[in-house]
């Protein structure tokens, strides 16, 4: 089988790179699964002060594989998006992402869960599910509190495509720096968190993300039970053999 993410770890960072091009990091069980368990490498790797999540091709993530989805039992692929979020925003060291390309439906709760997001001005994003007879019910979990309550509505109801300006403004990401820039934003970002103490940053984590953490474990069971039922309603399932149809035109 081959690896669809890799892990290494240099200088206090542990690099988590997303590495799927096939099908542009969709989030395949696979995937998901390479995903969580290079997380909790990290976590119980001592050497490891900060996380990094990266892509290696020209997109971030595309969001849920439609593939998979489309042959039905989202069941156990909704729960392990929800203890990604989970994962991520508990974990004891703080979570950098970096986007270099764009990031679409599901992939945004990589993005709701992280610590803190820098992308290139070129990034773009979109909450599809609308136009697929679905909701972005398990990544709400970590978007809804990030986004002002308008800009959640605008965002999830119209589908449409916003870039990395509007989605720092919106409080999806920390901030937007110009595509030659990015990767000596993150480094500076990378050196900077190098400076805590782990003590402090993970008690400083906790601070900030005790909201986030509760809501992920008051609501996953629900919106992950909705989530399945969506992806499994003859709606959703007409839509994305539709839509997989297109893409392959």
């Amino acid at each position: 089988m081959i690896e669809l993410v890799r892990f290494s770890v240099a200088d206090g960072v542990g690099t988590i790179t997303l590495d799927s091009e096939r099908n542009r990091n969709a989030l395949s069980r696979q995937l998901v699964t390479e995903l969580t368990d290079h997380l909790s490498a990290a976590e119980d790797d001592e050497a490891v002060r900060v996380v990094l999540i990266r892509s290696a091709g020209r997109v971030f993530c595309s969001g849920a594989d439609l593939a998979e989805a489309a042959e039905g039992g989202m069941e156990t692929g909704a729960k392990a998006l929800i203890d990604l979020q989970r994962q991520i925003a508990a974990a004891a060291t703080p979570v950098v992402v970096e986007l270099g390309g764009p990031v679409r439906a599901g992939g945004l709760g990589i993005v709701g869960a992280a610590d803190i997001v820098v992308a290139a001005q070129s990034v773009t994003f979109a909450l599809t599910e609308v136009r697929l007879a679905l909701a972005p019910a398990v990544i709400s979990a970590s978007l809804i509190p990030r986004f002002s309550s308008r800009a959640a509505a605008d965002l999830f109801l119209t589908g449409r495509t916003f870039d990395a300006s509007e989605a720092a403004a919106a409080g999806l990401i920390t901030r937007v720096v110009p595509d030659d820039d990015l990767q000596t934003e993150i480094d500076a970002v990378l050196a900077d968190l190098a400076l805590g103490h782990p003590q402090g940053l993970r008690e400083t984590k906790r601070l900030l993300n005790h909201d986030l953490v509760a809501r992920i474990d008051a609501l996953g069971d629900t919106l992950a039970a909705q989530s399945a039922e969506l992806f499994g309603s003859d709606e959703a399932r007409t839509a994305m053999r539709a839509f997989l149809e297109r893409r392959k035109g």
